[in-house]
């Protein structure tokens, strides 16, 4: 990796490259350079798995035989074959009889400043009760269990406690309304329902019992909710196709002795589902060796995660940063904060208060909600000592430089380094990373995590550099999702058909000449304009650069000259009116710096652009709304108005 002046000048100091885990990590084996280390994973991956399991400290009640056999071909490769172990002795169990056993865990922040925490010899106890309650009501080994819940101690209690007793886990976002559960709970076929009466967002009682209900009015597979009550007096339903029982209830019934079985490390522990652009959404199956391994591996060294360090990523337990931010800490025997609120909410210093109060470590932050954030000026982050941060986690979207420069600068204090992650669900966490220590250059990653066989390729598969290309892998990795559940051709299909034993993720991406990597959007939302391949987030960079944009999108939409013609999207700081010398003034900005055939057709400013509760903007929706096209599928929007206003505009 070649280093510019400009690059030097981003090299934070709070972890020093030669003390982080990742260094240690090739000083221990000899390792003079990553490109040594990656050179070692792609000869011999059984011995470089076998190292991770003993660094993240797995427990095996029956060893294992190999650590990787792929023998029946690399999309069914099979992990640590033949050896008994359980996740939740390790996340929990462990630390529990260990030194830390009185260590928080878990530090709960509620919407409206409520507090609580639990120490990792509690969460035993209480998941020890948890499973005991499931085997009570008729969950046996196997059993899927949907949890519908917000940012609550009790849906980490739910997710070990099932572990326990190998049922399977399906988090689902606590925004979604009961049509998106039901087809989750029927897909899966899942025998529980867990929720909770309310949870609150920006001051206001959302009641999920009652979506709870209509869910399980309608799908047969379900025998019992269990719902946490946070109100009195709040759950009073009115149809009883299941039965209804309090999580207290259920609790006050248990007893200490633990439940615990070993299990083969392939057993699934979860289903984490996703949505795609057509179709039923993909329920990626996980074993209890595959995501929290991988989640673990991860924050130890790409983001140099400590047992003395507190995580804290602001997401929801439906997405992936959710279990993975369990899993992950929880195995390092460090400390979570799961936070039911937003950044911005009672006020824009709500985050960084977070931050002082609970002494946050690593904090996970959308680059959305940075651009939120900075818009109100930096009078909210003076407020508060900030010192206990060492590291920024960001993953499910691009940056752009300017709200990148002001987080390190302005919040960082130029001393957090800001790990940018990239990976997705049947991941299990990232592809490429950005590491501690090293020099940042902005939006950009360093290169692929350790473990992870990355290569780009062009059209025919063929490995190429200094140009954009797709994002593949060539070899198996521990986390990578054991299938879709009960759809093994849809997964085939998925990732593995275009090109022979190459996972290809549909990111496009490239490596600069100093040896950063970028990713440049998604292969489906890559534009082709007059035969030149653009992403949206070049058009989306330039346009949050000006003064008066807080957020852009681009679309493309279909033009008989050009083939593709772009459009955007933008959103205004609030003292600025829109006028139509601003929209010329912003295409003159893009054909100055894209160059005039690029040019969009057009630029439009909006109250809001649709997107996730985490901050992804929704761009195939937003082209979907404005072509006037069926929707699809809208399970994760959290903002539906901002879909109105566009399909409801007049735009000619």
């Amino acid at each position: 990796m070649v280093l510019s002046d400009e690059t030097q000048s981003y090299l934070p100091t709070s972890i020093k490259w030669e003390e982080s885990n990742l260094y240690q990590l090739m000083h221990q084996y000899g390792f003079r350079s990553m490109a040594e280390l990656y050179h070692a994973v792609k000869k011999d991956p059984n011995w470089f798995w076998s190292e991770m399991e003993k660094a993240i400290g797995l427990t095996w009640h029956k060893p294992y035989k190999q650590a990787m056999d792929d023998s029946r071909g690399i999309a069914w490769t099979r992990w640590y074959t033949e050896g008994e172990m359980n996740i939740a002795y390790d996340a929990v169990d462990k630390h529990a009889k260990g030194e830390i056993a009185q260590k928080n865990a878990i530090l709960w922040e509620s919407d409206g400043g409520e507090r609580r925490q639990v120490t990792y010899k509690e969460l035993s106890h209480e998941t020890d009760r948890f499973a005991q309650a499931l085997l009570r009501l008729g969950v046996k080994k196997g059993d899927r269990i949907v949890l519908y819940l917000p940012m609550i101690p009790e849906t980490v209690v739910a997710m070990i406690g099932a572990a326990k007793i190998g049922a399977i886990v399906i988090p689902v976002f606590s925004g979604y309304g009961s049509e998106a559960v039901a087809t989750r709970v029927e897909d899966s076929g899942a025998k529980v329902l867990i929720t909770a009466d309310c949870f609150y967002r920006r001051g206001k009682q959302i009641l999920l019992w009652q979506e709870a209900e209509k869910v399980g009015e309608t799908c047969s597979s379900l025998t019992h909710v269990i719902v946490v009550e946070r109100e009195k007096d709040l759950v009073q339903p009115s149809h009883q196709q299941v039965k209804w029982v309090t999580y207290q209830s259920l609790q006050d019934e248990g007893s200490d002795e633990s439940p615990l079985i070993w299990l083969d490390g392939e057993t699934p522990c979860m289903i984490l589902y996703t949505s795609g652009t057509t179709g039923k959404p993909k329920g990626t199956v996980h074993a209890h060796v595959g995501f929290p391994l991988k989640a673990a591996q991860d924050l130890k060294y790409a983001f140099h995660f400590q047992s003395k360090d507190t995580l804290c990523w602001v997401t929801d337990m439906g997405w992936m940063m959710g279990p993975w931010m369990v899993f992950g800490a929880l195995l390092l025997g460090g400390t979570i904060v799961l936070y039911e609120g937003t950044p911005d909410y009672p006020a824009y210093d709500r985050l960084w208060s977070l931050v002082e109060k609970h002494q946050i470590t690593h904090l996970g932050i959308s680059p959305t909600a940075i651009r939120t954030l900075m818009s109100h000026g930096t009078q909210w982050i003076q407020a508060h000592n900030l010192s206990s941060l060492k590291v920024f986690g960001s993953s499910g979207e691009p940056w752009n430089k300017d709200p990148w420069v002001w987080l390190y600068e302005q919040v960082g204090k130029k001393r957090c380094s800001i790990i940018n992650y990239s990976g997705g669900t049947e991941i299990s966490g990232g592809i490429l990373s950005s590491f501690p220590g090293l020099p940042l250059e902005p939006c950009s990653f360093h290169g692929p995590i350790p473990g992870m066989v990355v290569d780009i390729v062009d059209a025919e598969g063929t490995s190429i550099r200094n140009d954009v290309g797709e994002l593949v892998i060539r070899q198996a990795w521990p986390g990578m999702t054991r299938g879709f559940w009960q759809d093994s051709i849809r997964y085939e299909n998925s990732y593995w058909s275009r090109f022979s034993d190459t996972w290809v993720h549909g990111d496009w991406a490239r490596v600069n000449e100093q040896g950063f990597w970028f990713i440049e959007g998604r292969s489906d939302d890559t534009l082709k304009i007059a035969g030149k391949r653009v992403g949206p987030v070049e058009y989306e960079s330039i346009l949050v650069s000006h003064e008066a944009v807080v957020e852009a999108a681009a679309i493309g939409i279909p033009d008989e000259i050009k083939g593709t013609e772009a459009v955007c999207f933008v959103t205004l700081h609030h003292n600025i009116a829109i006028s139509h010398d601003l929209e010329q003034e912003l295409k003159i900005l893009l054909a100055e710096k894209l160059g005039k055939p690029l040019k969009p057709k057009a630029i439009h400013v909006v109250t809001e652009l649709p997107r996730t509760r985490n901050g992804k903007i929704l761009r195939r929706v937003l082209r979907s709304a404005y072509l006037g096209e069926k929707l699809g599928d809208l399970s994760s929007l959290e903002n539906s108005h901002a879909v109105t206003e566009i399909q409801n505009k007049d735009w000619k």
